[in-house]
C-alpha cells in the first residue's frame, strides 16, 4: 500500500483483467555442423549472404568429402526460412585460433581452425593522422597467394613499384576484406581497438590491448599463425560442445551446450545435416533427447545417402542405426539434387534444411497448426530415389515422410508424421502446436509468480489464457464448432487443494482440441441410376 502523508490529490495506476500472451517463435532454427570458417559461438543468420560473410561458402573437407551445412542454410532461406542460429562445430579440445601480436595489440581469428592462417593484416597510417589503420584480408585455401601483396595498394604505390602492379594482376581477390581506420589504444575513446574490432563487428578478427605501444605502419603483411583444426574427424563430444566458457582463451560455450543458454531460447527446431551418414555415432539420439528434455524444441532428421532399399527403412525401430521413436522428431527421405551456387555443379544433399524452410514458410503463411506438407521443395531439381504409392504405403506407417515428384506439380513434401508410436502424437503439426501453446503460456505468465494466490489471481490467469486460446481458435488452430468444444481453462478449488495453496502451488488445467491434417482424402462415388434416385446414404 502507498503511504499518504501530505494532503493533496494522488493519481495511481493499477492493472486489472488479463495480460496479453505473445505467441513464441515456432520457426527459428538451430543448425549445427562444419563451416569453412567463423566463430564457434552460435550466430544469428537472417540470409544466405549473411551466412557467407560470417562462415564462408560451400567447401569440402581435406579428403574431398562434401560438407553439407552451407547447402542446408541455403535451402532453408530458399524455402521461406527467416532466422537460423548457426553453431560451427570443431574439435572442442584441440582446435586453436590463429593469432599474432604487433606492438601492444593482440590479433586473434574469431574462430578456431587453420582457416585463420590464411588471414593477412596490413598496418598503415590512419587517414587523419590519429591512431593507426588496420586492413584485414582473408583468402580461401585455393586462392591464397604464395606472397600476397596489399590488395588496397594505392595508385602511388603501384606507380612507384612496377612489380607490385604485376603481382596485383596475378593475385586472386580476397574472399573477404575489412578496413578499420583511426584505431587507438585509449580505452576511453570510441575508437578503442576492443570497441571497434570485436566479434560481431569484424567477421575475421578480434583485437585486445596487451601493451601501450601502437603498431607501426609496415608495407609487409602480418600473417596470423598457429590456427589448428585439431582432429578433423568430429565426435559426439564436439557436437555437444564446451559446457563452460574458457575466459583465459576467450572461448565461449559451443555446440548443443551453447544452445541451452537463455539467448537461444527462441530456437524451436534443431537440425544437423547428414546426421546418420556423417560418422558421428549417437548424434541423432543426442539431438532428439535434447528436444525431449527441453520440451519446446523439435528435431528434424533425414536419411543417409544411397538408401535405395526403402523396405528396410524403419527409423522407429533403429534403422538407420541410432534412430528411435519420439514425438519430438520427424524423419525425411530421400536426398535431393540441388545446384551449387558457386560452381554451378549439381549434387545430392540431405533435404532437412529445405524442409525446415518449408516449416517456416507454412508457419508464416498459414500457422503452426497447418501440417508442413503438400508443399513444393524450392531448389530441388530431382530426387535421389523416386518414391511410388506402393513404397510410401510402407514408409508412411513407419514415420518416414517422403519427398515425391508429381508430374506438373513439382517435388513436394508428402508426409507429416512424427517418429512417435503414440497415435495421439503422430502428426507434426499437432506436436508443434502444443509446443507453441505451452511455450507461449509458460513465457507469457511469468508475472504470476509470487502474486497473492487467491480468487482474484485465478480469475486473471484464466482470462489471460482464455483470450490467448480464443485467438488460436479464431485462426483455425483448434477443432470445434464452438469455443467450448475447442478448449477449456480451469483454475479454481477443483484444480487445487488446500495443501497445494498452502505450499504455494497454483494449478491450471487446460484442454485443447487440435486440428489434425486430412491425410487420407476419400471420395466415395456411386453410379446414380433412375431406380436409385430416392436412395438415402
Amino acid at each position: 500500500m502507498p503511504e499518504y502523508l501530505t494532503p493533496g490529490v494522488y493519481v495511481e495506476e493499477f492493472e486489472i483483467g488479463a495480460k496479453p500472451i505473445e505467441g513464441v517463435s515456432t520457426s527459428t532454427a538451430g543448425f549445427l555442423g562444419e563451416t569453412e570458417r567463423g566463430p564457434t559461438y552460435p550466430q544469428l543468420v537472417t540470409s544466405f549472404p549473411e551466412y557467407q560473410r560470417l562462415f564462408g561458402g560451400f567447401f569440402k573437407g581435406d579428403g574431398g568429402e562434401e560438407k553439407f551445412l552451407p547447402y542446408a542454410v541455403d535451402g532453408f532461406f530458399q524455402n521461406g526460412g527467416k532466422r537460423v542460429f548457426v553453431a560451427r562445430i570443431v574439435d572442442r579440445e584441440a582446435a586453436q585460433s590463429a593469432a599474432a601480436t604487433v606492438g601492444g595489440v593482440s590479433i586473434t581469428a574469431v574462430g578456431e581452425g587453420t582457416w585463420g592462417n590464411r588471414v593477412r593484416i596490413w598496418i598503415k597510417a590512419s587517414s587523419s593522422g590519429a591512431g593507426f589503420r588496420l586492413q584485414v584480408h582473408y583468402w580461401t585455401a585455393a586462392t591464397l597467394p604464395a606472397n600476397p601483396v596489399d590488395p588496397f595498394s594505392s595508385l602511388d604505390d603501384i606507380a612507384r613499384n612496377p612489380d607490385l602492379k604485376t603481382a596485383l594482376r596475378n593475385q586472386r581477390v580476397p574472399q573477404l576484406s575489412e578496413d578499420f581506420d583511426e584505431l587507438v589504444l585509449d580505452e576511453r575513446s570510441p575508437n578503442f581497438i576492443e570497441k571497434r574490432v570485436a566479434n560481431g563487428l569484424s567477421m575475421l578478427v578480434e583485437l585486445r590491448r596487451v601493451g601501450d605501444a601502437a603498431p607501426a605502419p609496415s608495407p609487409d603483411p602480418l600473417p596470423l599463425e598457429g590456427g589448428n583444426d585439431g582432429n578433423t574427424t568430429l565426435t559426439l563430444g564436439d557436437y555437444q560442445g564446451r559446457a563452460i566458457p574458457v575466459p583465459a582463451t576467450n572461448q565461449k560455450r559451443s555446440g548443443l551446450e551453447a544452445f541451452e543458454e537463455p539467448a537461444f531460447e527462441d530456437i524451436a527446431i534443431l537440425y544437423t545435416p547428414n546426421v546418420f551418414g556423417g560418422g558421428v555415432n549417437g548424434l541423432a539420439e543426442e539431438i532428439v533427447t535434447r528436444c525431449e528434455n527441453n520440451k519446446y524444441r523439435f528435431a528434424v532428421l533425414d536419411t543417409g545417402q544411397g538408401q535405395a532399399q526403402m523396405a528396410t527403412i524403419n527409423p522407429r525401430s533403429g534403422n538407420p542405426s541410432g534412430a528411435r521413436s519420439s514425438q519430438y522428431a520427424a524423419f525425411y527421405y530421400p536426398w535431393i539434387r540441388v545446384i551449387d551456387a558457386e560452381s554451378g555443379a549439381r549434387k545430392f544433399v540431405p533435404p532437412g534444411g529445405h524442409v525446415i524452410g518449408i516449416y517456416a514458410r507454412t508457419d508464416t503463411e498459414r500457422g503452426v497448426f497447418k501440417a508442413p506438407a503438400n508443399e513444393i521443395v524450392r531448389g530441388a531439381l530431382e530426387l535421389e530415389f523416386e518414391v511410388t504409392d506402393n513404397a510410401q504405403g510402407q514408409l508412411n506407417p513407419r514415420g518416414v515422410n517422403a519427398i515425391r515428384a508429381f508430374p506438373g506439380r513439382g517435388r513436394r513434401v508428402w508426409g507429416a508424421r512424427t517418429l512417435s508410436d503414440n497415435t495421439l502424437w503422430k502428426y507434426i503439426n499437432v506436436r508443434r502446436l502444443f509446443i507453441f501453446i505451452e511455450a507461449s503460456i509458460f513465457r507469457g505468465t511469468q508475472w504470476v509468480v509470487f502474486e497473492p494466490n487467491n480468487e482474484r489471481l485465478w480469475a486473471r490467469v484464466k482470462q489471460t489464457i482464455t483470450e490467448f486460446l480464443r485467438t488460436q481458435y479464431n485462426l483455425g488452430a483448434l477443432f470445434g464448432a464452438t469455443e467450448e468444444e475447442a478448449f477449456f481453462v480451469k483454475v479454481d478449488r477443483s484444480t487445487m487443494t488446500d495443501d497445494d495453496i498452502n505450499n504455494g502451488r497454483l494449478i491450471v488445467v487446460i484442454g485443447i482440441a487440435p486440428t489434425r491434417p486430412a491425410e487420407f482424402v476419400i471420395f466415395r462415388i456411386a453410379q446414380l441410376t433412375a431406380s436409385a434416385t430416392s436412395v438415402q446414404l
